[in-house]
């Protein structure tokens, strides 16, 4: 089965020298990949470029990506080159925002727009508009039809319950196969949750690639 694992973290360039970002490191989607490579399976792993994990697993394919559009075209392509794709895990954090109008306050209190390649302090308080990025796990499902579909859902704020319900909105909404749960909401370990709606607990790393192992027969 040909499987693509997405992996680290996009970014969103604020001027030519500056980046939003996250702290994703990539460890995770590049350790599946090694996993579902070991296990046999043709492998194409797609690595933000800012990944501080940089092990290149055998066998497996990779390719970096930058931003959240370009992250969304690599894959898009993939589904045309590769319209039998049997499964697509999609690990990566892919950033909620991207940079809109740098603004600075004048002196009579109106905002004006800064275009520059390069912000500098002699400007003073910038205000940065912040416009959200198109869901890539949104478009999954029409671009890999028959694929197994597996996201991520990493929650900071509420708890277990909340957590886990916002991985079966995601479900729903995408029409994909499953979510994995973590972050400080949901506590130790990981939630898998299928399609169906039922939880499971895993307790590591292990645990889980062997749970999503098992899906990719």
């Amino acid at each position: 089965m040909h499987c693509i694992v997405t992996a680290g973290p996009t970014y969103e360039p604020i001027d030519q020298v500056r980046r939003l970002t996250n702290h994703s490191t990539g460890q995770l989607g590049t350790s599946l990949a090694k996993r579902l490579a070991d296990d046999g399976h043709e492998v194409t792993l797609l690595r933000g470029r800012s990944a501080t994990h940089t092990e290149m697993p055998e066998g497996v394919g990779f390719q970096q990506f930058t931003t959240t559009a370009d992250l969304a075209e690599k894959l898009e392509r993939l589904a045309r080159a590769e319209p039998g794709a049997g499964a697509v895990f999609h690990a990566a954090a892919v950033s909620d925002f991207a940079v809109g109008q740098i603004f600075r306050r004048a002196d009579d209190g109106q905002l004006k727009p800064l275009n520059t390649g390069k912000l500098s302090t002699r400007d003073g308080d910038l205000l940065l508009e912040l416009k959200p990025t198109p869901k890539i796990i949104a478009s999954l499902r029409e671009w890999f039809a028959e694929a197994l579909l597996v996201g991520w859902k990493y929650e900071v704020d509420g708890d277990r319950d909340s957590a886990l319900g916002q991985g079966q909105t995601q479900i729903v909404e995408n029409q994909t196969n499953g979510c994995v749960v973590n972050g400080p909401a949901y506590g130790n370990g990981f939630g898998w949750l299928g399609s169906k709606g039922q939880a499971e607990q895993l307790a590591g790393q292990a645990e889980l690639f062997a749970k999503l192992a098992g899906l990719a027969k």
